[in-house]
Order: C-alpha cells, then sequence, then structure tokens
C-alpha cells in the first residue's frame, strides 16, 4: 500500500496515520493509485507503456512467515512442501539434455530455490568479475577429481548416493559456467553509469551475460531489505530509490546496445503488509503487488485493487484476487512458449500482460 498507493481511498491515512506517503507526494498513475515517491523512473517507464501492475497477488491463507512463503512461491505448492523449483521446471523444458550450464543464471551468493531441480544446471554468481578466477582447474578430468576429493571428504557428515551425486555434478556444472561467463565482462562496454548499489551492481552483471549472447535465458536476483516492521519512511525512500533507479540503467543499457526487446522483469514480494501500520512500519500481509516491466509488457494495470473496507480485510489483510500461479502461467506460456500445467501445477486464468 505505500509502493503502489491508493492515495484517493480516504481509509488509507485512516490505516496508516503514521507510516503513509504524503498525498502531494504520490507519482500519480490514475485518479485512483499512484506510486511512492522513489519510483519516478518506474513512473516514466510505466507512462511510456513498459509496466504492467498486477493487483492483490498471492494465494489463500497466507502463513505470514517469510520462510514458508518464500517457498510457496519457489515451488507453487502451496498445500505441501514442495521439492523443485518452478523455474527449475522452465529450465528443463528449455534445455531438456542440460546442453547449456548457463541456461539460468542465480545472481547472488547462493542458489535461489526457484532454480534447483534434478539434473537442472545452475550458474551461481555472486561477483561477475571475479567469477571465472577458478577456471583453471581444466581439464574436466581435472575437475572431477577434485570434486571427487569434497565428496569424500564431505560424505561422511552429508551422506551418499543421489544427495551427493547431485553435489558433484552440481560442482561440476558450476565450474563450466565459471569458464564460459568469465568472457562477459571482457567482451562488455557501456556508456551507462550504473548508480552505486548492490541491485544495480547484480542487474549491470546480467547485462553482461545477457549482451554476451551464451544462450542464458533466465536470471534471478534480489534486494532484501523490505522486511520493514519499522523505520519503513526511511527505508522504503532509500530501497524504492535504488531499485528504481538501478531498473531504469538496466534498460537503459539494454536498450543502446539494441537487446531489450526480449527481455522483460518480474518483480515480487513473498507477501504484502498489514493494512495498520503500527506506528513505526507495517507487519507481515497476505494480498500484494507484482510488477512486470519491459519492451513485451503490456503496460497498465490488471486486476482490481484489494478492498480496503474493514469487513472485505481477512484478519487486517488485504485480501488476494489473483493466485501468484496465474501470473507465473502469463509468464511462461505467453513469454517463454512453454505449457504452463506442469509447471505451476494447475490451470490458472492468466491476466494478459504480455504484448502478443
Amino acid at each position: 500500500m505505500n509502493t503502489v498507493v491508493p492515495y484517493a481511498d480516504p481509509l488509507y491515512r485512516d490505516y496508516r496515520p503514521i507510516v503513509n506517503v504524503g498525498e502531494d507526494d504520490v507519482l500519480i498513475l490514475d485518479d485512483q493509485v499512484g506510486l511512492h515517491p522513489s519510483m519516478g523512473p518506474i513512473q516514466k517507464m510505466y507512462q511510456d507503456g513498459d509496466v504492467a501492475i498486477i493487483h492483490g497477488v498471492g494465494y489463500e491463507n497466507s502463513p505470514r512467515s517469510h520462510f514458508r512463503s518464500m517457498d510457496i512461491w519457489h515451488t507453487c505448492e502451496p498445500d505441501s512442501l514442495g521439492t523443485e523449483g518452478w523455474l527449475a521446471r522452465v529450465v528443463r523444458d528449455l534445455d531438456p539434455t542440460a546442453e547449456n550450464v548457463v541456461t539460468a543464471v542465480s545472481m547472488g551468493p547462493s542458489l535461489f530455490r526457484a532454480l534447483v531441480g534434478p539434473n537442472v544446471p545452475v550458474a551461481t554468481v555472486e561477483n561477475i568479475n571475479s567469477y571465472g578466477m577458478l577456471t583453471g582447474l581444466t581439464p574436466e578430468e581435472k575437475l572431477s577429481r577434485v570434486l571427487s576429493r569434497y565428496r569424500r571428504m564431505y560424505s561422511p557428515a552429508i551422506g551418499t548416493g543421489p544427495v551427493m551425486d547431485f553435489l558433484g555434478q552440481t560442482g561440476i556444472d558450476a565450474l563450466k559456467g565459471a569458464d564460459i561467463l568469465a568472457a562477459a565482462p571482457a567482451n562488455y562496454t557501456s556508456d551507462i553509469e550504473y548508480a552505486n548499489s548492490t541491485i544495480a551492481d547484480k542487474l549491470k552483471g546480467i547485462a553482461q551475460i545477457h549482451m554476451a549472447g551464451l544462450g542464458s535465458r533466465i536470471f534471478y536476483c534480489d534486494h532484501g531489505g523490505f522486511d520493514t516492521h519499522a523505520d519503513q519512511i526511511n527505508t522504503h525512500t532509500r530501497l524504492w530509490t535504488e531499485v528504481s533507479t538501478a531498473i531504469r540503467d538496466f534498460f537503459d543499457d539494454l536498450e543502446a546496445k539494441g537487446k531489450a526487446d526480449n527481455v522483460i522483469m518480474f518483480l515480487y514480494s513473498e507477501f504484502g503488509r498489514r493494512v495498520y501500520d503500527n506506528g513505526a512500519g507495517t507487519d507481515h500481509g497476505a494480498g500484494g503487488v507484482c510488477l512486470a516491466i519491459g519492451k513485451g509488457v503490456k503496460g497498465g494495470q490488471y486486476g482490481q485493487y484489494p478492498s480496503t473496507k474493514a469487513s472485505d480485510l481477512d484478519q487486517g489483510d488485504l485480501i488476494p484476487s489473483i493466485d501468484f500461479r496465474s501470473v507465473y502461467t502469463t509468464i511462461v506460456e505467453d513469454w517463454m512458449g512453454l505449457d504452463a500445467v506442469p509447471i505451476v501445477g494447475g490451470n490458472f486464468e492468466k491476466p494478459e500482460f504480455i504484448l502478443n
């Protein structure tokens, strides 16, 4: 509610008398809603028709737990503990024989669960500029010997069998990926000066790999700190400045090289926030908002902003009106050109936010 602000709703300031966006500060989108004042670059992209705002996204019976909710978003399994990431299934469909170990790239210090699946190689990159430093371990026979030593070293603690085989193959794939991706920074030039933030660094790394033409199709990264139980006003201002500026730099970079038309960016959080502020921030909620950005996006707003009437709230939460798997279905079918049913686990009516 402080990201896509229902500024015309008189209940908004009743619910959030302290933690709100000033009416004069809202970046107006229409006569009902606007964006947080730090989202100027995204407002401009919205005005250009390149941003889709999907309202009220979530699922029933939100547990308000970071770990469980992220698990649900990563695996598309809201009723059971999922074992495979939804994007891992996408990667398997795109590259069923795992020929390209950099079809998917996870930007960060660890592999995101959405990308985890058996026989699905994923390159995990914390810093693209230093990622290729281990590629001296060649040829592959030498890599295998090194990794087998690790397997022997750790097997008493972890066990043997499929788990260790998976870890061993993951290690080989990671080192292969390092070898391939090492060329990306060397072949990259740009007149765009990215902002100084961790999200800008990640998006610059993604731009470098995308423009290197290595066959990478999926990139995943995050930007933490939005769990604003306290000091939300100042923290939101900083975070949305970082994210919005980095996104604008990223797309400016791709557009300057003619590489933007085949990229969309999807932004989500694992849950929305409670309707009532707590005096300094907001606590875990349910229904939230997602954004899709890019030249391939049919800009505008999708779904209805969840009702803020007290009688329509669920224990102080906005009630989701669009299942998150519906949004995934749009991306999988209309953007990736794949059958979404086995990937998201069923048939879901999709919001049509991708250009035909």
